[in-house]
């Protein structure tokens, strides 16, 4: 399927930024473990931190595909800044959007669209994280404030994030029905940010502990309903499923395309790698899974811009794509050898970023629940 002419646009002004300045930072980020400020603040600049939200609020007003297609062209250099964008977005603004009051929107949205502010999201728990259903933070309705006690994991720009959605218990004795969710600012009272994860890949990424201790939160900043929560963030994460594939699929064909050059360039017995043909199998296979994935991310993309069932759509995505990059990323290092297994060359992050989509909004286990599901339900 080809992108519309207004897509090709917004990706290749994406691939333009990509690839003539994010990619000569990159490394830089992965090594010092940097939070991208500069990056991000260019992404602001481009309109790209709200590209699928309206221009009435300050996005780009564009689609979902056209945002996929720019976190696959971001992720193709730098892994850390794609999950940066895809967190703000699917994460910090999707479910604001989506499920927020028309206050709650007009407050938050142009901020975080702009790039001025940066979007987060609470979920994962110490003891919650592949069942969310086990979340343990409490929110206690006292007149007109909500009392917010717990600790989140895993929080994508946590430490940066003017606006965070977080998930809380306010009734008990309902289960995953008593699960609510609240727009946080940073600097409420009780509201602390903890320790900071230090990571096998996407170590650019801002990843940190969230801490809540009495922490009074407005009853307007209640998202939607009580009770609610839960159903918002399982739909939250079927669109967040989308980016993490597009994310994949970037990182898969940023390992490709440095393989085949390294291929083209490095001679042994006389003659460049690429003459051999083990590894032109390795390319012809890197590649077919490439498209493969591409098709079916692009697919999901599709569907929820067409407002049509994408759940299984996007797990199948998420699912194929993110195991895919892995396989790419390793025949990209087996095809650089002992120099794949260096800093000197891209590959070796872009195989340490990738290990994050296989676990990221839904490990493949879940992804492969949730897809044997759809097919058990069926008629």
């Amino acid at each position: 399927m080809e992108p519309t002419e207004e897509q090709r646009m917004l990706r290749d002004m994406v691939r333009d930024f990509a690839q003539n300045e994010l990619k000569l930072i990159a490394a830089q980020i992965d090594e010092e473990q940097s939070f991208p400020h500069d990056a991000v603040r260019k992404m602001g600049e481009l309109g790209l931190m709200g590209i699928p939200f309206p221009e009435s609020l300050g996005g780009a007003g564009m689609d979902y595909m056209s945002y996929t297609l720019a976190v696959e062209e971001i992720a193709k250099v730098c892994g850390s800044t794609a999950l940066t964008l895809a967190a703000h977005i699917s994460l910090g603004c999707w479910p604001i959007y989506a499920f927020g009051a028309e206050e709650q929107k007009k407050k938050y949205l142009p901020h975080l669209c702009s790039g001025e502010w940066l979007g987060a999201y609470g979920l994962t728990e110490p003891q919650a994280g592949s069942d969310a259903g086990a979340t343990q933070s409490t929110a206690v309705l006292n007149g007109k404030h909500y009392t917010l006690n717990g600790t989140k994991q895993f929080c994508t720009n946590g430490s940066y994030a003017q606006t965070v959605v977080v998930s809380a218990v306010t009734d008990k004795s309902k289960g995953t029905r008593g699960i609510s969710c609240f727009v946080l600012e940073a600097g409420m009272p009780g509201f602390a940010v903890g320790k900071k994860e230090n990571k096998l890949g996407c170590r650019g990424s801002d990843t940190v502990m969230l801490h809540f201790e009495e922490c009074k939160v407005p009853k307007g900043n209640l998202l939607g309903k009580e009770g609610e929560g839960f159903k918002q963030m399982l739909t939250t994460l079927d669109g967040g499923r989308i980016s993490i594939a597009a994310m994949a699929l970037g990182l898969a064909e940023g390992a490709y395309e440095a393989a085949l050059s390294y291929s083209k360039e490095r001679k042994q017995f006389g003659q460049p790698l690429a003459k051999f043909q083990a590894t032109q199998f390795k390319l012809a296979d890197m590649l077919t899974q490439i498209e493969a994935a591409r098709h079916l991310t692009y697919t999901a993309a599709l569907l929820k811009d067409q407002g049509r069932p994408y759940v299984r759509e996007a797990a199948m995505a998420k699912l194929y794509a993110s195991e895919m990059a892995s396989r790419v990323c390793l025949q990209a290092i087996q095809i650089h050898g002992g120099y794949g297994y260096t800093r000197d060359y891209p590959v070796e992050r872009m195989f340490r970023d990738n290990k994050l989509t296989e676990i990221g909004e839904g490990t493949s286990e879940i992804q492969r629940l949730i897809i044997a599901r759809t097919i058990l339900e069926e008629k």
